[in-house]
């Protein structure tokens, strides 16, 4: 009995020293539990990319840590999306405005304002670069340029190897607005300068910014181009019976001379623009035949544009009157007001030829002298008239005014009490043109036929890019350029 009673005293004794190693355990392993659950939990936080300002939200179910780097499931996909979207938009982002505090950036060819942005190489040719900035004040504006490729991507070369004298430079000519309700800066910029200018040809931008680059003001696309080649080139009803009606076709040569290309099929890059816009440009097109020191391009498909419409436009030289398509302009101790004509869709309707200046805008004032600086700012109030928004499309303004960009600044919002879509932009006085233009969410070329119509009769001016990279070289020379209006073959 004693015996029995020692033997159950003893298995009392070990359950409970065995109960606290249950507890411990018990306790790792709600230790590893949370421990788990914290790395859960991190997954699902913010995830920040350093990339610039790319801030992406992280859900996933599962979280791979190593010690070189991290790998987040179900989200890689996306991020690689992200990326090759911001690489796809250089282009579009080559010519923007950063700062809402800048408006009205020219940069043409200096004693022609209406001139694309082209100088050649080795010459005395100088671009006048103009810039208003609504802050009214003084700022140390400082400017340099980036050598690109025939896309618009930055060459593979080293400042020094593009640019003569210094790396950057300030505008140092400003002037105040006088007598405006809108006060305003003007800035202006002769370029190149002793101090900076460009080496090579090709495409380049100019950057302006304030005391340091991360502080971006606005850019703006100039090409250097060093004639080695003849362009020839005519304008046409497109070949193709389904396009006759609505497409124009452009078929040119290339005459190289004596200028030798190695490989015309992978050094020569030929690009086509109609007008201003960039979204729509043909680009890469091979010689469809060689003969000689001749490469021709006369294709039947790949070289059409759509012919559009001729662009709408406005007159605000005046503000003491009503020009043609402005209904009404108030004025008040505020600024000035612009109300448009409503005009709708011109898709099914006959064509009629009317004279434009193909999307460009021309600043100036009748009231005053000095339109740099005597000019006033005006908000002008656009409306598309429309039954219902559209739901995987947004509409835009596009024109040389807001930069041939499909951004914030042009695009147009949908006003379900007028049923339409409106939008209102400062703008300075002068002459403009423009189209209402449709995107789709899931495209970058907009369509310009949805509201505007399609008809091959339009008048547009186009401009042949040549590029080629010789051999041993790191970047694209531009070697020819052709402007070609439709209606002067």
């Amino acid at each position: 009995m004693i015996r029995s009673f020692s033997i159950l005293l003893m298995l009392i004794f070990s359950c409970l020293l065995l109960i606290p190693g249950e507890t411990m355990a018990q306790d790792k392993k709600k230790k590893r539990d949370k421990q788990k659950k914290s790395v859960q939990i991190q997954s699902d936080s913010l995830l920040k990319i350093k990339n610039d300002t790319i801030e992406i939200k992280i859900e996933s179910d599962s979280l791979k840590v190593s010690d070189n780097d991290t790998t987040i499931n179900n989200q890689s996909d996306s991020i690689v999306e992200q990326e090759e979207i911001i690489s796809i938009n250089y282009i579009d982002e080559s010519n923007r405005i950063v700062k809402s505090n800048i408006k009205t950036v020219l940069l043409h060819r200096d004693g022609w304002d209406m001139s694309p942005p082209l100088m050649r190489y080795n010459t005395d040719e100088k671009l006048l670069l103009s810039f208003d900035d609504l802050d009214g004040d003084v700022k140390e504006y400082v400017y340099t340029i980036v050598h690109c490729d025939a896309h618009w991507e930055p060459s593979d070369l080293r400042k020094d190897e593009y640019i003569d004298g210094y790396y950057e430079d300030f505008i140092y000519d400003y002037s105040f607005s006088l007598n405006t309700i809108q006060p305003y800066t003007h800035f202006e910029l002769l370029f190149p300068s002793e101090d900076l200018e460009p080496k090579l040809s090709g495409n380049y931008i100019l950057k302006v910014f304030v005391e340091e680059e991360d502080s971006l003001c606005f850019t703006r696309r100039f090409m250097v181009v060093e004639p080695k080649v003849e362009i020839e080139g005519k304008i046409k009803q497109a070949t193709m019976i389904k396009d006759r009606n609505y497409k124009q076709e452009i078929d040119f040569s290339i005459n190289t001379g004596g200028y030798r290309i190695v490989n015309a099929y992978k050094d020569l890059k030929v690009v086509i623009i109609q007008n201003g816009r960039w979204d729509n440009a043909i680009r890469d097109l091979k010689p469809k035949m060689v003969i000689g020191n001749t490469y021709d391009y006369n294709y039947d498909l790949e070289n059409v544009f759509d012919g559009g419409n001729e662009f709408r436009s406005f007159d605000i030289k005046s503000l003491t009157y009503n020009t043609e398509n402005i209904i009404h302009i108030d004025q008040s101790y505020e600024g000035y007001d612009v109300i448009l004509r409503e005009t709708g869709r011109r898709t099914f309707k006959v064509y009629k030829t009317e004279d434009d200046i193909n999307g460009q805008m021309k600043i100036k004032t009748e009231n005053y002298t000095i339109t740099e600086t005597e000019a006033e700012y005006v908000n002008i109030h656009f409306f598309l008239p429309y039954a219902a928004p559209m739901v995987d499309a947004d509409m835009f303004i596009i024109g040389q005014f807001t930069d041939w960009r499909y951004s914030e600044e042009s695009k147009m919002a949908y006003n379900y009490k007028r049923k339409g879509y409106d939008k209102t932009m400062l703008l300075k006085q002068g002459y403009y043109n423009y189209h209402y233009i449709l995107r789709y969410h899931n495209q970058s070329v907009g369509d310009v036929s949805f509201i505007e119509g399609n008809h091959w009769e339009t008048e547009n001016n186009y401009t042949i890019f040549v590029y080629n990279r010789e051999l041993g070289d790191d970047y694209d020379r531009l070697i020819g350029i052709k402007h070609i209006n439709s209606l002067n073959e």
